[in-house]
């Protein structure tokens, strides 16, 4: 047999398998035990959630022969129609792709079959997938059949830009929005699917491949399957071979960077620089390396007990210690300046060059006095702070004198500008 892909291998059979997506299993297992099941749904949400899948779902639900299992809202998934329906197979379970199929004749076909009772099973169901890519008029011709459909039919559409669906037919249709998964509950789903393939990974390796993922879990299984495949599918996944496919830059080095970046240590900057783009030339990534240690620094700063998952205990110091040695304001300068450099390396015609340019960007930062303590060290400002605190020691006193002084300045510009 050829090899089957985890995403397929392992795809839900019913509610209880499908995860993260608690909203709808509850409100559908109830409207099927109590049979007052809406006569159209629509399924939102990102690629790799769940839509398709939960179509099937609801479909082999609905139409499970077992009648103590569908007293419980589950489908038993040995009869005839639920082993159909997973296969794609069943007569009564229609599955149209509005990306090939968008015109109004399509719909009119649909139209058409509707009449007819389901040959085998309860309900006759059209799930529409990528609904959003009807024409206008494919969605004006499906609306009247929509809203008072025979009691036989059911549908279910499922869409990933549900803003491009009309108002007509979205108030038509009770509507789900399937979340994205977070990062944990992506590393749970690997764990429970790589003991099952009797295979373990370094928890960096599953960290990193939920972080790319962003929420889906067919993009984490695919990732998880080129990682099984580089890695000649061998009994432990290491994370050094996740971080080679994705081409990942090596932490300690991008916190290095960062670290001298804000010293204004071009030379080194650039020398470091230099190795990530021996081995990668894909500036993008770094920045967005460099821009996910930096809100792990400003998040350091900020939160007292803030966990630094997927960091060694060296990395975790480091990034402690620029945190507490480096100002809030630089930090976010440096934010700032890292988040608006995304485009011009994107559509420069040397990114290489953009990025050396923006390391000396970076680095003359730091040479930039900083407004406040300008404005808090003149004389006249120093003599005030000096004179109202008389030796008092209290932080909160000074920090409130401090903002007197930053709005009365604040305030003399906005009056002179007038």
């Amino acid at each position: 047999m050829s090899y089957l892909v985890l995403a397929r291998k392992y795809r839900p059979q019913n509610f209880e398998e499908l995860t993260g997506q608690e909203v709808l299993v509850r409100t559908l297992q109830n409207a099927i035990r109590n049979n007052r099941l809406h006569h159209a749904y629509i399924l939102n949400g990102i690629r790799g959630v769940g839509k398709t899948t939960s179509a099937r779902i609801i479909a082999k639900t609905i139409n499970c022969l077992d009648e103590a299992a569908l007293s419980n809202g589950v489908a038993c998934g040995v009869c005839d129609n639920c082993r159909l329906i997973a296969a794609s197979k069943h007569q009564d379970v229609i599955e149209i792709d509005a990306a090939s199929k968008t015109g109004v004749d399509d719909i009119r076909e649909i139209i058409d079959s509707i009449a007819y009772a389901p040959v085998s099973s309860k309900y006759k169901i059209y799930i529409i997938d990528e609904v959003h890519m009807l024409s206008n008029n494919a969605f004006n011709a499906l609306l009247k059949t929509l809203e008072e459909p025979p009691a036989h039919v059911k549908f279910i559409f499922a869409t990933t830009e549900i803003k491009k669906v009309p108002v007509t037919v979205l108030s038509r249709c009770q509507r789900f929005d399937l979340r994205r998964l977070d990062e944990n509950e992506i590393v749970a789903h690997l764990k429970n699917i790589l003991g099952k393939e009797n295979l373990s990974a370094d928890e960096g390796a599953l960290e990193i491949i939920a972080k790319m993922s962003e929420g889906s879990v067919r993009d984490s299984l695919s990732l998880l399957d080129q990682a099984l495949s580089i890695n000649n599918h061998q009994q432990n996944l290491p994370s050094e071979i996740v971080e080679n496919m994705l081409g990942l830059s090596d932490k300690a080095q991008v916190i290095a960077l960062i670290f001298n970046l804000l010293q204004g240590n071009f030379m080194e900057a650039n020398k470091i620089f230099a190795q990530f783009y021996a081995y990668s030339s894909d500036c993008l990534r770094l920045l967005n390396d460099l821009l996910e240690v930096l809100h792990r620094i400003i998040s350091c700063k900020l939160i007292a007990d803030y966990k630094l998952s997927g960091y060694s205990t060296f990395q975790q110091s480091e990034i402690k210690e620029i945190a507490a040695k480096i100002n809030l304001n630089s930090l976010l300068r440096m934010w700032q300046i890292l988040n608006k450099s995304y485009g011009e390396i994107s559509y420069s015609a040397s990114p290489k060059m953009a990025f050396e340019i923006l390391l000396a960007k970076l680095c003359h930062l730091v040479s930039i006095p900083d407004l406040q303590q300008i404005l808090i060290n003149t004389p006249e400002n120093k003599n005030l702070v000096e004179e109202k605190l008389q030796g008092n020691k209290d932080e909160k006193a000074r920090e409130d004198l401090v903002n007197e002084i930053l709005r009365n300045f604040e305030g003399s510009k906005i009056t002179e500008s007038f």
